[in-house]
């Protein structure tokens, strides 16, 4: 109980929120409540946190729990060696991570073959001792004879290993235990540890000459280590792993070897000598390497952290962006040699044909497929043509605008990211939905139906094929799945899901609904026709009653029985909906009418949310909740989200000057900036000093992935086709 209380007041303090919040989350968390659930439906309880601040109390709750586990570990292993002190277990109460557990623990960990440990099974511990303890007996050269093996005594007992032979071995055997000694001292190495964040530096070098290498700016490079952003360390990390830096750690070597010797060394004496060679060897053979590791581990780990957040913050706006509904779209998956994919959508994301074309090169058959799909325009009244952004995405581009031109339909098109979508084509699940439709056809209709329902799609594929993030292929895996999956979880729950048209891809995503039940649902669904209420889901195999609970809010039943169910409102507020209806002098049917939802609107708007409140017996967070869902019912958020900028025209690189103002689509964000699309082969970067006058700590509280922007062209490198651009007085 001690220990629940401490997480949480550390957890409290770290997240800038109430003791009780997130004790009262814990508890949440400890029943098996899920983070959507919770965010949605527990405002309460929760003290309104936010999805976001509920995944991070959660990830933290983990760690916590792990190292107060550790911490007992480590506790009981020193204790049955008999070695535990009040000193240790104070240092261990007051460690905050698990590298300094693991520091206190050292000491007494079992060590493979060391110097140390040879030295110790000689029986030189007793020398080292004395060597520290720095008192003038006798001389060490007299000293040291007696732990020298009498070659008279030795018999086959006494392994050949364990023999001193003179006085310098034996010497030597007591300075290498004496280094580890120095070595293990969990306080040394954490204040050198300090010491080296304070004024270390990391120096790169390039192993190679090339110019134009994607590593130019690290060939002769250092940065304060405090103060290196985490894309450096990353984009640095990649560099030495592909052998084209070498990177070392600079420190104040001098201060750190005269901190250890300040505290070993207790005067001018026989022994200090030695003592000085031996805090020179422990730092150099040992504490060095091992403190370089943890110092590049930290590091690395810092920066995986802060890349895999900036990924979530991107994925987020992607996965809720605005759906085009109502549109015919004609999917183009361009490429060269093996011709440019086709697929036509109908405005439900029904299949309708497909085909390929070769407008570029090496057929160049610019007019045999300006002639089909002029013809397909016309049969399918297609509305929109969606571009993927990969191989050959301009040369497609600039046909698809000439052929806009020439026909008199209202067509536009619109460059589409296809990160993923060849993960996608070549998927198990792609081959369930298409299995008669050829693999490489199958992107161009993942590039239609991302144009048409964004989330829909892009939930089939693993959310790191994204691709809208810096280094995710060089984070730790694990860490990155797990926050994206969340990420997505979010996503899919703000929006809510209809039952009855869900892929099983989109419904394992719901709240409670794992991947066996999403397929059951939809095995149900196939047997029995369309789910009429939300209460029908017990009915599903292995969907009980937690899961209902967790997943009935999220769920959507458009032309159901019960019209609270096209709205967020979950089962057990369905009674308090209804008297808040009823007070109203409306009843949920007229709901449907659109009319009379107009006029429950401006009445729910006009009532007291603390009165009503009491009087309904529900918390306010919770009721405006209601009041929010019934004035919209039906409302799909990413309506209001920025809308994708279709063209019909091409904007070549060569028509940009300096000083030219364009509208782009934000399509990455990074630390050091945001890419934007404004229609050329390369978007264009608006370094964090463009981004706005006031000065910008995080671009991503300035712009998200998807935002709609105004730019200024201020800089052309023709060469390498790269844009500068700047949002500033646009």
């Amino acid at each position: 109980m001690e220990n629940n209380q401490k997480i949480a007041s550390i957890i409290a303090e770290e997240l800038n929120v109430k003791v009780i919040q997130v004790t009262k989350t814990i508890e949440l968390i400890n029943e098996g409540n899920t983070i959507p659930f919770i965010a949605r439906y527990r405002k309460e309880v929760t003290g309104g946190l936010s999805d976001e601040t509920l995944r991070e109390l959660g990830e933290r709750l983990t760690y916590l729990r792990n190292l107060e586990a550790r911490k007992e570990e480590v506790k009981t292993s020193i204790e049955n060696q008999g070695k535990l002190t009040e000193e240790i277990v104070t240092s261990l109460e007051i460690a905050k991570t698990l590298a300094e557990v693991e520091d206190i623990y050292r000491p007494y960990k079992q060590k493979k073959k060391t110097r140390a440990t040879i030295a110790k099974a000689k029986g030189l511990e007793p020398l080292a001792e004395i060597i520290l303890e720095q008192k003038e007996i006798k001389p060490l050269e007299e000293i040291a004879i007696g732990f020298v093996t009498n070659p008279e005594i030795v018999t086959e007992d006494i392994p050949k290993e364990n023999i001193v032979a003179n006085i310098e071995e034996a010497i030597q055997g007591a300075k290498d235990i004496i280094a580890e000694i120095i070595s293990d001292n969990p306080n040394y190495r954490k204040q050198i540890k300090r010491k080296c964040y304070r004024d270390g530096f990391i120096v790169t070098k390039g192993t190679n000459t090339e110019e134009n290498s994607a590593y130019n700016m690290y060939y002769d490079f250092q940065e304060k280590l405090n103060k290196i952003p985490s894309h450096r360390i990353l984009a640095i990390n990649r560099g030495e792993k592909e052998e084209a830096l070498k990177v070392k750690l600079d420190k104040n070597e001098e201060d750190i070897l005269r901190y250890i010797e300040y505290d070993v060394i207790k005067g001018e004496t026989q022994f200090t000598e030695i003592l000085k060679e031996t805090i020179e060897d422990s730092w150099k053979r040992l504490i060095e390497p091992s403190i370089d590791r943890e110092i590049r581990s930290d590091l690395t780990e810092k920066a995986e952290d802060k890349a895999i957040k900036v990924f979530g913050k991107n994925a987020k706006p992607l996965l809720l962006a605005a759906p085009l509904k109502g549109y015919t779209v004609m999917g183009f998956d361009p490429a060269y040699r093996t011709g440019c994919k086709i697929a036509v959508i109908d405005e439900t994301g029904k299949l309708l044909t497909t085909t390929t074309v070769y407008p570029t090169e090496p057929q160049n058959d610019v007019e045999g497929a300006k002639k089909e799909l002029k013809n397909l325009i016309s049969k399918y009244k297609i509305n929109v043509i969606a571009i993927g952004n990969g191989t050959a995405s301009r040369e497609s581009e600039n046909f698809v605008s000439d052929m806009i031109k020439e026909i008199s339909d209202d067509v536009h098109y619109a460059i589409v990211s296809e990160a993923g979508a060849s993960v996608y084509s070549a998927s198990k699940l792609a081959t369930e939905e298409y299995p008669n439709i050829n693999v490489s056809l199958r992107g161009a209709i993942s590039i239609a139906r991302r144009l048409q329902d964004p989330l829909a799609e892009l939930v089939k594929i693993d959310p790191k094929a994204i691709g809208v993030g810096q280094y995710q292929h060089d984070v730790n895996q694990a860490k990155l799945t797990e926050s994206l999956t969340g990420v997505v979880e979010n996503a899919v729950n703000e929006v809510g899901v209809d039952i009855n048209t869900a892929t099983p891809s989109l419904l394992s995503y719901v709240a409670g609904i794992n991947k066996t039940i999403a397929n059951n649902i939809v095995k149900y669904r196939d047997e029995n026709g369309k789910i009429k209420e939300r209460k029908e889901l017990l009915k599903v195999v292995k969907l009980g009653p937690a899961a209902f609970k967790q997943c009935a809010g999220f769920i959507r039943i458009p032309e159901g029985k019960n019209p609270l169910e096209i709205t967020g409102v979950h089962p057990e507020s369905y009674e308090i909906a209804e008297q808040l209806l009823n007070k109203i002098e409306y009843k949920k049917e007229d709901l449907l009418d659109k009319e009379k939802l107009k006029e429950i609107k401006i009445r729910l708007s006009k009532i007291g949310i603390a009165e009503a409140a009491k009087e309904l017996n529900v918390g306010e967070m919770t009721l405006k909740d209601i009041i929010d869902e019934l004035s919209k019912p039906g409302r799909d958020p990413r309506d209001e989200m920025p809308k994708q900028i279709l063209r019909a025209d091409v904007l070549k690189f060569e028509d940009l000057i300096e000083g030219m103002s364009l509208t782009g689509t934000v399509r990455n964000v990074t630390d050091f900036g945001a890419f934007v699309d404004v229609g050329v082969k390369h978007d264009g970067l608006v370094h964090i000093s463009q981004l706005s006058n006031s000065f910008v700590k995080n671009p991503s509280d300035i712009v998200s992935v998807g935002d709609i922007v105004k730019v200024k062209v201020i800089g052309i490198d023709k060469d390498r086709q790269k844009v500068q651009l700047t949002m500033k007085e646009v």
